[in-house]
């Protein structure tokens, strides 16, 4: 089994291919260019894999509202090209989605299943949207994936590091820091959500699943478990998210829960502390070497 994962050079990607049954193609912006409509489809011809899994996206969440055009590009017209070789050469993808596609229901307080409809308030989620129609609308066999922010030992990438990075680097700068309480998700670990999704591979699932760490937060307790944990203590302030102005509205709460992984016959990830432990130990240990 041949399986080519897109954004390979990404946090969740370089968590995932070292797991990944058969064998890997680490799939990097020079074989394929996602901007590039051609190239998408040139790229997997070359490559031929059994399994396509997108990993990439555009998540430059603030910038996308001024500039759409590159957050379709990438996160709706690419995963359509993907889809539509996918369908014509009878192969599976897994595409990788976002809790931003939810928002717009500013009284929510249940977590959202796979069955919700779905209402973003950004032009990122809307460009996510946008993907996860295309890829339903073109490939049968497919597999979307929803998932809440990441955070891994490589980083982000594209946004310089990711929020346990950027906490870390504040509080350590001797900064004072303001986050806001008034947001709740379930931050993820990407080394757990790897390794769900390795063990989905063989059974390759249909249609929509979301995949998150166990509980949830608002990003105050988020940063104050981080702070915790490490054993800092910096001078740090909750404060709602009229007092924080960014370009781009967040969902006020974007909780995701599965109702379809145990009947699937896959435990959901553990609880978010007890990832972030691990992840921080792991960061310890990286950082001693």
């Amino acid at each position: 089994m041949r399986i080519a994962v897109i954004g390979s050079k990404g946090q969740l990607g370089r968590d995932l291919c070292p797991i990944l049954p058969g064998e890997v193609l680490e799939v990097d912006r020079s074989m394929i260019d996602l901007e590039k409509r051609e190239s998408i489809q040139e790229g997997l011809d070359r490559i031929g894999a059994d399994i396509v899994i997108n990993c990439a996206a555009y998540n430059l969440v603030d910038k996308a509202e001024s500039e759409p055009e590159p957050a379709m590009r990438v996160n709706a017209w690419a995963p359509a090209e993907m889809a539509k070789w996918c369908h014509s050469n009878g192969r599976y993808l897994v595409h990788f989605s976002t809790d931003y596609l939810f928002g717009q229901d500013e009284t929510r307080t249940k977590p959202y299943v796979e069955s919700d409809l779905p209402g973003p308030v950004s032009q990122y989620g809307v460009s996510k949207l946008a993907g996860e129609h295309l890829v339903r609308a073109y490939c049968k066999n497919h597999c979307i994936i929803r998932t809440c922010g990441l955070y891994g030992v490589w980083g982000s990438g594209g946004k310089g590091g990711n929020f346990v990075e950027t906490m870390l680097r504040v509080a350590g700068q001797g900064k004072p820091l303001r986050v806001v309480a008034d947001q709740f998700c379930t931050p993820t670990y990407t080394k757990d959500l790897s390794a769900v999704v390795a063990e989905l591979l063989p059974r390759q699932p249909v249609g929509t699943l979301h995949l998150t760490s166990s509980g949830s937060c608002n990003w105050h307790e988020f940063a104050s478990t981080i702070f915790e944990l490490s054993g800092l203590k910096p001078a740090l302030t909750a404060i709602p998210s009229s007092e924080y102005p960014v370009p781009a509205r967040r969902p006020l709460f974007s909780v995701l829960i599965s109702e379809r992984l145990e009947k699937i016959g896959i435990h959901a990830p553990r609880h978010w502390r007890q990832a972030l432990a691990e992840y921080l130990k792991e960061r310890q240990l990286r950082s001693s070497r």
